[in-house]
């Protein structure tokens, strides 16, 4: 009987120790997912959604700063990298937020990656979502204030550029009249009154038609134009300049190719090419005109032998009123302008612009063209027979 009492005593107390045990297992578990939920609470619905769909940047960060999500744009941008914002500055706005509370608006500038010198120019809002977390977003302005900067320059650079032109102007009038009395002297000062006033028209006419291709609708793509055309009219403007100065300007344009875009815009574009390459070139040289079909592409190139451009100098021919030679740019009436309208033609036609040079041996500048596709005639196999044969008449 004492034996019997005693196992269903054990029995009792086991079951008893057991039933404890799991009521403290439970409560623990509760405890811990409590926990869990403190620290990690849940990010509120809709956020997810939300930065799927932003194009700029956007990012929440967790009390520790981890990145809990990031949008496309964020990681487009380099923002994020292993779950971490990759720079201080926007970490400091959101520990600004963290301690204030309040929203944060900033612009700031960041690297763009871990090489070179380039920069972003962002606008960024910092705001707390919900109690524990933290949302950023970012506008990237970088492009806004590339082109307000190039404005500003643009307004700088016309503004001294017509500077001299002007007072010229202004002081031959002057003079004209102190010398009525004086044909000889009215004659010459009329004269150099006559080479200013072109000058400035010159620059003017240039500052217009480079606004003019900087427009969203300079060209008309749907126009054929044959760049034998192009070239043989750019060659035929210069003809009297090149005699002038005794340069020998030769011509091999046969391609019969033909380019979508604006010929008027084309022509002047190799127009300027040309008269640079005879402003640049010495007495008694000799400039080359010429083009080439190379698969789906039109080239025509334009090569001096003149005073040749630094390699230094190379990347900055293409930019407004920049000259690589000051005194003879300016003997010759050039404005700076016209290699910048040849860049902005050009890109304008879907092609780019190449320069090579070595100093003292002369220059070859290439424009590439995006050639015109063929029509496809009705009847024809898929088009693949006409196209055949206009490229074979082409070349």
């Amino acid at each position: 009987m004492d034996s019997t009492w005693s196992v269903l005593t054990a029995l009792a107390f086991g079951i008893f120790l057991g039933a404890a045990f799991m009521i403290v297992l439970h409560m623990a578990e509760r405890r811990g997912s409590s926990a869990a939920k403190v620290v990690a609470p849940t990010i509120p619905d809709g956020v997810d959604q939300v930065l799927d769909v932003l194009e700029s940047a956007g990012v929440v960060l967790d009390p520790s700063n981890n990145v809990l999500r990031a949008s496309p744009g964020a990681l487009a941008m380099g923002l994020v990298r292993q779950q971490s914002l990759v720079h201080p500055e926007l970490l400091e706005l959101a520990a600004s937020v963290r301690r204030g509370g309040e929203p944060l608006v900033d612009e700031v500038t960041l690297a763009r990656g871990p090489f070179g010198d380039s920069t972003l120019r962002l606008h960024v809002r910092v705001a707390r979502l919900g109690t524990r977390f933290v949302l950023l977003l970012a506008e990237d302005r970088t492009e806004a204030h590339r082109l307000d900067e190039v404005r500003r320059d643009f307004v700088a650079n016309i503004s001294h550029e017509l500077k001299t032109p002007i007072a010229s102007v202004s002081l031959l009038a002057e003079a004209l009249d102190q010398a009525a009395d004086e044909p000889e002297q009215v004659r010459r000062f009329a004269g150099r009154l006559s080479v200013e006033a072109t000058r400035l028209a010159h620059i003017t006419s240039e500052v217009i038609e480079l606004s003019r291709l900087q427009a969203r609708d300079a060209l008309r793509p749907d126009r054929l134009v044959r760049v034998d055309q192009v070239i043989a009219a750019a060659v035929d403007q210069n003809r009297v300049v090149a005699g002038g100065k005794q340069v020998e300007v030769a011509v091999r344009a046969s391609t019969k190719a033909e380019v979508y875009g604006d010929k008027a815009l084309l022509i002047v574009a190799v127009h300027n090419l040309i008269a640079n390459a005879i402003a640049y070139s010495n007495p008694g040289g000799r400039v080359g005109v010429g083009a080439k079909v190379d698969g789906d592409v039109v080239e025509i190139a334009v090569t001096d032998q003149g005073i040749g451009i630094d390699a230094d100098e190379l990347e900055r021919v293409f930019e407004r009123f920049y000259r690589v030679d000051q005194a003879r740019s300016r003997n010759t009436g050039g404005s700076g302008l016209g290699l910048s309208i040849v860049k902005h033609t050009v890109q304008n036609h879907g092609g780019d612009v190449r320069v090579w040079s070595q100093p003292g041996r002369g220059s070859t500048f290439m424009i590439r063209l995006p050639r015109a596709e063929a029509a496809i005639e009705p009847g024809s196999d898929d088009g693949r027979e006409t196209d055949s044969t206009e490229r074979g008449d082409r070349t």
